[in-house]
């Protein structure tokens, strides 16, 4: 008995025929939308932990070029709030909400290029030690300003050649 299945292999043939003839290119390709993002963007330093985390997945993303024709200035709130209650009215889960305003300006001219918000939130349990629960913090808002950061790069991908323009 073969293991070839010819159905999967016409469809996922369909499936790439389809997609190449519909336009479909890489975004960081050669001539792709976001082709020259990486290294064009100066994050500011970070003053705090939450901060650090981002600069550090924002570098990880689009590289670190201190001489960027694009610095980004951004601006983080933070807030936590109990969500698991116990009918003692003990908190055994809290959740961090987190935003980040950001504006990306062209260092020649000093013009903003984009500016906007993105938000997100993680939890994590409070039930265990303190150093545990410590721990488990430290984590939640790391992961918090991993998926901001995430979320920002996704942004300046779809944007980035109108700023090139």
């Amino acid at each position: 008995m073969s293991s070839f299945d010819r159905r999967f292999f016409l469809t996922a043939l369909a499936s790439v025929v389809a997609l190449g003839g519909c336009g479909f290119s890489p975004v960081y390709a050669p001539g792709g939308a976001a082709d020259g993002l990486r290294g064009a963007v100066t994050v500011a330093a970070p003053s705090d932990a939450d901060s650090y985390e981002l600069v550090k997945r924002l570098e990880e993303r689009l590289g670190r070029n201190l001489a960027a024709p694009y610095n980004l200035t951004y601006t983080i709130t933070t807030r936590s709030e109990g969500v698991g209650v116990t009918p003692r009215q003990e908190i055994t889960r809290t959740q961090i909400l987190g935003a980040i305003e950001f504006t990306v300006t062209d260092t020649a001219t000093g013009e903003v290029v984009e500016e906007g918000s993105v938000s997100s939130f993680t939890s994590y349990s409070t039930e265990g030690s303190t150093v545990s629960t410590a721990s488990v913090e430290r984590d939640a808002n790391r992961r918090l300003m991993v998926a901001l950061a995430d979320m920002m790069v996704t942004r300046f991908t779809a944007t980035y050649a109108g700023w090139a323009e």
